[in-house]
């Protein structure tokens, strides 16, 4: 198959290629909808999720390899605009000496709390003001690894298509549902789910071992600082605790927050694992 014509593109003043270095400011992401993703392996990991990117910008000296090329062809079918250009305005775009040899630029997307399907099993994560884009990027790769049914995001949180969350994401967001919403609309709609609250907290009166996890549960984890506040706190069915025998006293939250999971996810005998 003759691939789709490859537009090339010389220099950084060109708009399109302002418009993708700019994405790497939340001003920018919010105007135009878009977010960056780097690497030919997080665009096939996108399509095969159902996304296609708006945008390719390809090293001009890469189009001739077979995967490459079978990739660009793909997404141009799928109406990307392919544009091929130099390592030093991928360099640019990227922000990076040793950029990858692919960046694309997609559309962002979330769903509504309402639209998400509530079977008898399900399990969440919900992140209670979350400030750290890496924390972030890392939590969405380990519910993508621990089959977590969603991530919800509560009141203002880091943004989860920065480029730093999307990196460490590892291609997970293309396969995480996201959700943005306060804390009042999550609560109900847990609550009218009978969805099952366990926040990891220092007055958790039980080991994270030892509670007891419904089949439809939700944990709740808190600020990188400041934790979970008391309101939130009282609203959840179970604290627990994660037990620690150094002078820390606290856990990365992208750390607590996997131990959380698998804990959770144990509880269900691991249902679903590629074993």
């Amino acid at each position: 198959m003759a691939h789709a014509p490859y537009e090339h593109i010389t220099s950084t003043s060109n708009p399109t290629i302002k418009m993708m270095k700019g994405l790497d400011r939340k001003k920018v992401r919010n105007e135009t909808g878009l977010f960056l993703a780097e690497g030919a392996r997080l665009v096939v990991d996108a399509l095969k999720f159902g996304w296609t990117p708006k945008y390719i910008l390809v090293g001009q000296d890469t189009t001739e390899r077979s995967e490459i090329k079978e990739l660009l062809d793909k997404c141009a079918l799928k109406g990307a605009r392919i544009l091929t250009t130099s390592p030093r305005i991928l360099s640019a775009v990227s922000r990076k000496d040793n950029a990858q040899t692919v960046i694309a630029a997609f559309e962002q997307r979330s769903q509504e709390l309402n639209t998400i399907d509530v079977e008898d099993k399900a399990r969440f994560i919900a992140l209670y003001e979350v400030r750290d884009p890496g924390n972030l990027g890392t939590i969405m790769r380990t519910a993508d690894a621990a089959g977590v049914d969603g991530v919800i995001l509560v009141n203002q949180c880091c943004d989860p298509f920065s480029v730093e969350s999307v990196r460490a994401t590892m291609g997970a967001l293309f396969s995480t549902t996201l959700v943005s919403t306060d804390f009042e609309t999550f609560n109900a709609w847990r609550l009218s789910n009978e969805i099952n609250m366990i926040a990891a907290s220092v007055n958790g009166t039980l080991r994270h071992d030892e509670a007891n996890y419904a089949s439809k549960s939700v944990i709740l984890m808190g600020n990188e600082q400041s934790g979970i506040p008391e309101q939130a706190e009282n609203a959840c069915d179970v604290l627990v605790k994660i037990p620690m025998a150094g002078a820390a006293d606290s856990l990365n939250l992208a750390q607590a927050t996997a131990i959380m999971t698998y804990e959770v996810w144990k509880g269900a005998g691991y249902d679903g694992a590629n074993l």
